[in-house]
């Protein structure tokens, strides 16, 4: 028994050691087991700083540049110009994939889906997405390894086959990379609008690969050289 008094008295000790004196002031650094992230290497906001020779902490950009992925345009939001290569910024098709209230289908008319296009969204969708979709798109990523289940397979019906009742439209992908659904979260801070839309193209070419015609010219040539580039490794 007198352990158990001897122990409680201890833990008693301890609570009030690590947390009931938290109010109190000190002469010296207090010992933080969790300092919740109390000291940061950064500059406050007007606040000053001896390592300039001016003394002021808040600096300007550096002269001629601009945020990553951020394009300046020859034209203002008012005159009808919108950014090429920028992030989300207004509720047209390019920027939200709506159309009124309905999803839209295809591309917008600021996108131009060709060979390069679709390198692009092969590239960041292989950065991106792959890890939870796999590279084939067929949602047997490196997460479905660890018990992370119902991640989206882009060869199911409701990616390729516009008559399936569950069919999900550009506009839909788009908004989905862009604000997140279910355990997957939004990328539209870290991606750019291009680079989502580039994303949506490749999805629609992983589904579209598998439905399509061995007898035609084009697929027979790429599946051709495909295998040969295989063998050659």
């Amino acid at each position: 028994m007198r352990y158990f008094f001897f122990a409680y008295l201890l833990a008693i000790v301890l609570v009030i050691g690590f947390a009931g004196f938290r109010g109190d002031r000190f002469t010296h650094t207090p010992i933080e087991i969790f300092n919740d992230m109390d000291q940061q290497a950064k500059v406050k906001g007007q606040s000053s700083n001896a390592f300039f020779a001016d003394g002021v902490g808040s600096r300007k950009p550096v002269v001629g540049t601009v945020p990553m992925g951020l394009s300046i345009p020859v034209k203002t939001v008012a005159e009808g110009a919108y950014q090429t290569y920028g992030f989300t910024h207004g509720t047209d098709y390019y920027n939200s994939g709506h159309i009124g209230d309905f999803w839209g289908e295809g591309f917008p008319e600021q996108i131009k889906v060709d060979e390069a296009f679709l390198r692009l969204g092969q590239e960041r969708f292989n950065i991106n997405c792959a890890i939870c979709h796999g590279k084939a798109g067929d949602g047997k990523g490196i997460t479905s390894q660890y018990g992370i289940a119902n991640i989206a397979n882009f060869h199911a019906p409701g990616f390729v086959d516009p008559k399936a009742p569950d069919y999900r439209p550009n506009g839909s992908i788009y908004n989905t990379i862009n604000m997140g659904k279910g355990l997957m979260s939004g990328y539209g801070a870290s991606i750019p609008v291009k680079e989502r839309w580039a994303i949506v193209a490749w999805v629609r070419t992983l589904g579209l690969s598998r439905t399509a015609p061995l007898a035609e010219p084009a697929v027979k040539d790429a599946l051709t050289a495909a295998k040969t580039a295989a063998s050659a490794k």
